[in-house]
């Protein structure tokens, strides 16, 4: 159903407005120009939307979470200020021009969603919104890369209380801009709203997608004459990453992560891989919320291991 749904999707991007949803829009990278674009979309198509970002960039942090740590005030500035060093750890953001949508937290992308959920939005609606959007994160998520996304992780962690939620990826020519005003990141955020137009008209007014399942949608490098793709994550991978002895070159060698841009090219069976398609189209991918089994996987585990299990 969710693949005929999706696959769908094509005929339905030209559809008109949405109907009003509320929405969290969260992410790992903190207040960026593709937040600020896309919270600006999504009100224009008349939803109901709280922004809750981290501080700071916390991109790889997954779904971590800090867990009974008092956030007490700030010992350095948000991004792009949008809030300064002694504020409270957590709040409305205080840079100009944002409105009051707009909320911190000095934590990880997860406790970021928390926020949103349990407090701003819980006060607003008096219950759960109709979706989380996670991103446009500054960079795509693609491949093995994923089990590390905050953009990811806020995801997954919507999913786990059953909430329809999609993350979205954006290319690094979207990162860095201090002003907020970045030409790319208007066009992601118009082509990510279509993406939730194509799932309201398809849901009836019911909920955006079926529970236990989430997207990963990723937005290639050159947006001009990309169409949509529904593809898998594959088994393709833009980028390796590996522990390195000598991750600082310019300084005497030190142990540490690198990522370096995979020099292969993907396989005639990789094609529909994610982490393929983005370079010239839209990659939609449907991902399973936390640890469920394949259909078929427990019985599979019965049979191997028969006679290992009491019950």
């Amino acid at each position: 159903m969710i693949l005929r749904l999706l696959l769908a999707t094509g005929l339905l991007l030209q559809v008109g407005s949405a109907s009003a949803r509320r929405i969290v829009l969260s992410n790992d990278d903190g207040l960026t120009s593709n937040v600020k674009a896309l919270y600006e979309a999504l009100k224009a198509d008349g939803h109901d939307v709280i922004v809750a970002v981290p501080c700071t960039n916390q991109s790889g942090m997954g779904a971590a979470i800090k867990i009974l740590k008092p956030l007490i005030s700030l010992d350095q500035d948000c991004r792009n200020g949008a809030a300064r060093t002694g504020q409270r750890a957590v709040g409305p953001m205080s840079r100009d021009g944002l409105g009051p949508d707009y909320f911190y937290v000095d934590g990880t992308p997860v406790m970021a969603l928390l926020y949103g959920l349990d407090i701003v939005g819980a006060k607003r609606w008096g219950g759960p919104p109709d979706l989380v959007l996670s991103g446009p994160n500054e960079g795509q998520n693609v491949g093995s890369l994923v089990i590390a996304s905050g953009t990811v992780g806020v995801v997954q962690f919507a999913g786990s209380r059953s909430l329809p939620a999609i993350a979205l990826s954006a290319g690094l020519k979207t990162a860095g801009d201090d002003t907020l005003d970045n030409p790319d990141s208007v066009i992601v955020a118009r082509l990510a709203t279509e993406l939730v137009k194509a799932l309201d008209k398809r849901s009836g007014g019911r909920a955006l997608l079926p529970p236990g399942l989430a997207l990963n949608v990723n937005f290639p490098d050159r947006l001009a004459g990309a169409t949509w793709r529904l593809t898998k994550p594959g088994t393709y991978n833009s980028f390796t990453v590996r522990f390195s002895s000598d991750v600082d070159k310019a300084a005497a060698p030190r142990p540490g992560v690198s990522i370096v841009l995979n020099g292969t090219t993907p396989t005639a069976a990789q094609q529909d891989d994610e982490a393929a398609v983005i370079r010239k189209d839209i990659a939609v991918s449907v991902m399973q919320i936390g640890y469920e089994p394949q259909p078929g996987a427990s019985l599979w585990l019965k049979r191997y291991l028969r006679g290992f299990f009491q019950r």
